[in-house]
């Protein structure tokens, strides 16, 4: 089952990098969005890479 997982972001370059940074673990790029509106990064993946995409939220500091 996929998960819809939220970070929000201070820059736009902090959420360009991690869009970067989600796409180079091979998740596709159809599932990953910047949402500027609402300064979230969002990324649809299945539960059992939900600990890797909180692991990048973490490294470029999304809240």
């Amino acid at each position: 089952m996929n998960k819809t997982m939220n970070g929000g972001y201070d820059s736009h370059d902090q959420a360009k990098n991690t869009w970067d940074d989600l796409i180079a673990t091979g998740i596709p790029r159809d599932n990953v969005y910047i949402d500027e509106e609402n300064k979230l990064v969002k990324v649809i993946v299945p539960e059992e890479a939900e600990r890797e995409v909180r692991e990048i939220f973490d490294r470029h500091k999304l809240h």
